[in-house]
């Protein structure tokens, strides 16, 4: 993580931290990108992350990420809805902010940090399929044709041990 007295630079940033920054910077709502607009991308992206800090960012992007992750399996629960609602209280912003991080991401390299710290996930509350266990009971056909199967504890498919 970034010490708070460092300067934010773009490459510092992954690009689910960029687009939680543009959300909370002075981006116009309904603003249409135009050639050359890049400097001005760039300079709201620092300015909310500036506005927001860097531990809160990062917390407010890996949950973004969660909430993505279960949102695209169909497995968000009541409580993460609310609680992505109270972070975003504008989807359209909130989609619009993650398709002009998207832009930019030519601009500038991630530093191997902001990679994979965009790689990172956080769910709020529990995770809908192990309740936090990070196992869960399964079946796996190891030969399907012989019948044969195991069963046992594995790793959550969902949160896949993040919980």
């Amino acid at each position: 993580m970034l010490p708070v007295s460092e300067t934010v630079s773009l490459s510092d940033l992954s690009n689910g931290e960029r687009a939680v920054a543009l959300y909370a910077s002075d981006l116009p709502d309904g603003y249409r990108y135009k050639r050359g607009d890049d400097a001005q991308l760039v300079a709201w992206i620092i300015q909310g992350a500036t506005r927001l800090g860097l531990d809160r960012l990062c917390r407010m992007a890996a949950l973004e990420a969660g909430y993505r992750r279960l949102r695209a399996l169909k497995r968000v629960t009541a409580e993460q809805k609310r609680a992505h609602a109270e972070r975003f209280p504008d989807p359209k912003r909130d989609r619009r902010a993650g398709e002009l991080a998207a832009l930019v991401t030519h601009l500038a390299s991630m530093s191997d940090e902001a990679q994979e710290r965009g790689g990172r996930f956080l769910l709020d509350g529990p995770c809908p399929e192990c309740n936090d266990t990070r196992q869960v009971w399964a079946c796996w056909a190891v030969d399907v044709d012989a019948e044969w199967y195991e069963e046992g504890y594995g790793p959550c498919p969902l949160c896949g041990g993040a919980a």
